[in-house]
This record gives structure tokens, C-alpha cells and sequence, in this order.
């Protein structure tokens, strides 16, 4: 791709193609337009690895991450947005090409149903497990999430907003054989994210059995989150299941969530340093994944000393 111009300037296509200038995109063929429907429509990475984002605060979030930018897009309508963002996209040392288009292209490349008219291609850091183990500082130890087999895209997004919210300081996702995880990247995750995604190090598609393998050889204790207190009849008792203030959340931890509706495979379940599970009134089998995630993060930060009250000051 060739390197991005000032935004005062024209804007060359994803690969250096024909420059677009500062007049109005009118045409569905456009390069830059088919690189955000593939992004944003599509929920596939560019060619460069760019994924898109939607939305006034979600574009606001990836310009203040850090990460590369590839281009903004406003729609006629959308340039109502152009002064909110005007500190993060007109500062001189940044070269992002701003892209403008009609109101009815940017609905055929927008995959809201109700698009707020602006939009950017966004590259997300690449991340190593070696980054997940980065202790930041103020953490007393790496906390991650790991979601193995997490379909719904919007779940994957809350699941790593809250960790990131309570403090975890990496997230990893795998396929946990009996279904993959839909990618943190898609347009619902990161809409559900509401862009923590961009923030938070995340290794995504590693396969489960070596990160487990990797999570071990680096001391890091890995807690099963499972629905039930005994194993279905198997013999396990039941105080092998710790509750979430039984767990020393301040040791390295990995917090392992399963599958939607069928949970961990049996073998993660029984290879984990210990099974987790959050006590509730009789008559309630379970909470949904994201749900359970508030609960345990919420439990990891207070022992951890990082959640705030009303007044500021560490609870």
C-alpha cells in the first residue's frame, strides 16, 4: 500500500492507485469503497490487514489507539462529525487520506442499519504470546482471557470490553474443537467492544492445545469457567469447583470461557489448574458468557485493588 498522504491533500487508493482528491466519491466501484464493503459489510480484513470501524465514537476510539490508519470515510451527511474529530485527524504529523462520499454509497458500504456516516479502515496491533504476559504497570500480574469457541461476535466484544474494563491485560481466542471464535476484529465484536479490542493485546486463531501448552511452561494458572458444581456424574466432588473469591486473582491468571451453549470440551475442563464457577439462587442453571465475565473480572479487579468508587479512590 502505498504511504497514506495529509489530509489536506489528495488520498491515493489502497495501492496506490488513482488519486481521489477532495471531491465527492460518486461511484460504487471506487476502490476505496469496495476496501470499506469488504471491511465493514463483509467483516474481512483488507488486503492490508485493515478492518473497519463505524460510528463517530468507535472511529474516535481506533484515531486515539495508536493504530495505523489507513483511511476515514465521511458521508455527506456524516461531515456533521468532521469538527468532533478534528483534533485527532488534523494534527500535522498524522498523514490519514479523508475520504468523502454520497449519503446513499455509504449506506452500501455501511453495516449498521442506520449509519452515522463516518467510518475508517483501521490495522490492529499484531501481538505475540510473549505480549499477553506483559506485566503493565500498577498490575500485580497478567491476567488474561482466553475464549475458546465463543460464537457470537457480540459476545467475544463484551467478553473483552469487560476484561479490559476490570484490568485484564491480554486476551487470546481458539477454536475449542467443537467450534471456532468468531474474530474480536468483525464489525458487531468491535461494535461490542466498544473499540477495547483496538486497546487490549490479543492473539487471535492461536491453536488451544499449545496455548494451554505455552499458559503452563509460562507459570500461568489456568481456571475452567464451567455452568455446574460436579462433573455430570462422573465422581468429582464438588468442592473441586472454586468459587470466584476462592481464586488468588493477583497470581498469573487465564480465565478460559467455552462455548455458548456447550461450554469447555471435557478435555480443557479436566487439563485446567482448576474449575470456576459463580454461585447462584436454585432454580437458575447458568449465566450467558458475557454475563459470567462481569462477574469474575469484577471479582479479579477487586482483588487486584484497581476498581474505583464514586469518589475516585481505590475500593
Amino acid at each position: 500500500m502505498a504511504a497514506p498522504l495529509k489530509t489536506s491533500g489528495s488520498a491515493r487508493g489502497p495501492r496506490g492507485g488513482a488519486s481521489v482528491g477532495t471531491a465527492t466519491i460518486t461511484s460504487r466501484d471506487n476502490r476505496w469503497l469496495k476496501e470499506f464493503r469488504l471491511a465493514l459489510r463483509g467483516g474481512l480484513a483488507t488486503e492490508s490487514g485493515a478492518v473497519g470501524v463505524e460510528g463517530v465514537r468507535l472511529v474516535e476510539e481506533a484515531l486515539r489507539s495508536g493504530c495505523a490508519i489507513d483511511a476515514v470515510l465521511f458521508s455527506e451527511s456524516g461531515e456533521r462529525h468532521r469538527e468532533r474529530l478534528a483534533p485527532v485527524i488534523d494534527r500535522p504529523e498524522i498523514a490519514i487520506p479523508i475520504l468523502r462520499t454520497t449519503d446513499r454509497l455509504f449506506e452500501g458500504v455501511a453495516d449498521t442499519e442506520h449509519p452515522q456516516g463516518v467510518a475508517a479502515l483501521v490495522r490492529p496491533r499484531a501481538a505475540s504470546f510473549d505480549d499477553l504476559l506483559k506485566k503493565p504497570e500498577g498490575a500485580c500480574s497478567a491476567l488474561l482471557v482466553v475464549l475458546a469457541g465463543v460464537q457470537d461476535p457480540g459476545n467475544v466484544g463484551t467478553i473483552i470490553r469487560t476484561a479490559s474494563a476490570f484490568g485484564a491485560t491480554g486476551a487470546a481466542t481458539a477454536a475449542s474443537g467443537q467450534s471456532g471464535t468468531a474474530s474480536p476484529y468483525s464489525p458487531k465484536a468491535l461494535r461490542a467492544s466498544a473499540g477495547a479490542a483496538l486497546h487490549l493485546p490479543i492473539v487471535a486463531g492461536m491453536s488451544l492445545p499449545i496455548l494451554l501448552t505455552q499458559l503452563r511452561v509460562a507459570g500461568v494458572r489456568t481456571l475452567a469457567s464451567v455452568a455446574h458444581a460436579s462433573g455430570d456424574g462422573d465422581g468429582e466432588a464438588e468442592n473441586a469447583v472454586m468459587a470466584p473469591w476462592d481464586v488468588d486473582w493477583c497470581q498469573p491468571v487465564a480465565l478460559l470461557v467455552g462455548n455458548e451453549g456447550a461450554g469447555l470440551p471435557r478435555e480443557v475442563e479436566q487439563s485446567a489448574d482448576a474449575r470456576i464457577r459463580i454461585p447462584m439462587a436454585s432454580g437458575i442453571e447458568s449465566l450467558n458468557a458475557a454475563a459470567a465475565a462481569v462477574v469474575l473480572f469484577y471479582e479479579a479487579a477487586r482483588q487486584r485493588k484497581i476498581v474505583l468508587n464514586v469518589g475516585g479512590k481505590k475500593a
